[in-house]
């Protein structure tokens, strides 16, 4: 039987929270090399070249810098989107005449991971740009944007967004993250359901028991899908929410056309290897942490 609708609601919102926090903890460098190779392509030369400059100038803590917003967005995110997911399911089943409960086809759960990123960038966005600007202090300082010395803390960011730009100023990058989000978890849901359909038939057994690798393998391939898909985008918005920090920053379309004119369409790829890296790992812990967090919570519930 299916649990009341506000249960299902907080159980949604506790696996996406788990999913978040492994998500995290299994790729918090990969994604600082990236925000630091998107940022500044011209810096490195390749991503372990990234990861060895910054070993050396900060230590090992210089590659987690960042990992308490990071934890907040990606728990923040995950939470939403998943609690999101699950009613825009029911959405897509009322607008396609469906009975409430009735299993959706893999395009449609692409459809409801779509729209429910609508609701999850709006809790990302504020804490992304505090993490992209604390992985980005280093290169910031030594570029000349900002002076040097300043502290980085996740206070200090905050601060200096409210002082300089309002409670507004943390949605800088807002427009890029929805361009991102909305294609972006399309292809993620998509390939998600779809991997896993395929196991399931190829194994003989339900979604639902194809067991841990394959779980993993699934999650893993959808990330992949996902940042193939949206990862210049991505490039863009990290570029906005940095920079801003030196004082007004153009919008997605000049910031993307200034790129594109002088540095070439390849940078909009720098920091693709540790994302590719990252994502298997990382959102293979995701969906494990998701899936398994979520299953015990519905057999304790009683569903």
């Amino acid at each position: 039987m299916a649990p009341h609708p506000v249960i299902q609601a907080i159980i949604d919102f506790s696996a996406g929270a788990a999913g978040g926090t492994a998500c995290v903890l299994s790729g918090q460098p990969f994604d600082t090399a990236k925000v630091k190779m998107q940022t500044f392509p011209t810096m490195y030369r390749s991503f372990i070249h990234c990861f060895i400059s910054t070993f050396r100038q900060v230590g090992l803590r210089g590659l987690y810098k960042g990992t308490t917003p990071a934890l907040m967005a990606n728990i923040a995110e995950n939470a939403v989107l998943f609690l999101s997911y699950g009613l825009c399911q029911d959405a897509v089943r009322f607008m396609s005449r469906m009975d409430k409960g009735a299993d959706l086809s893999d395009l449609q759960k692409a459809s409801a991971g779509s729209l429910a990123s609508i609701f999850s960038a709006m809790a990302l966005c504020p804490t992304e740009l505090v993490k992209c600007r604390l992985q980005a202090m280093h290169e910031m300082e030594a570029s000349g944007k900002v002076a040097r010395g300043q502290k980085s803390t996740v206070w200090t960011v905050v601060k200096t967004v409210l002082k300089t730009n309002g409670p507004l100023g943390f949605y800088q990058g807002l427009m890029s993250t929805f361009m991102r989000e909305l294609p972006g978890y399309f292809c993620f849901f998509g390939a998600y359901e779809w991997c896993r359909s395929t196991f399931a038939r190829h194994m003989g057994t339900s979604k639902d028991d194809i067991g841990i690798l394959p779980l993993m393998f699934s999650g893993g391939f959808a990330g992949g899908c996902l940042w193939l898909v949206v990862y210049p985008i991505d490039c863009i918005k990290s570029r906005i929410q940095v920079y801003s920090l030196a004082g007004r920053q153009e919008g997605f379309i000049k910031t993307f056309m200034g790129v594109i004119r002088t540095e070439g369409f390849t940078a909009l790829y720098s920091g693709l290897t540790p994302t590719m890296v990252r994502t298997f790992p990382a959102n293979g812990a995701l969906f494990l942490a998701y899936e398994f967090s979520r299953k015990l919570m519905m057999d304790a519930a009683g569903a």
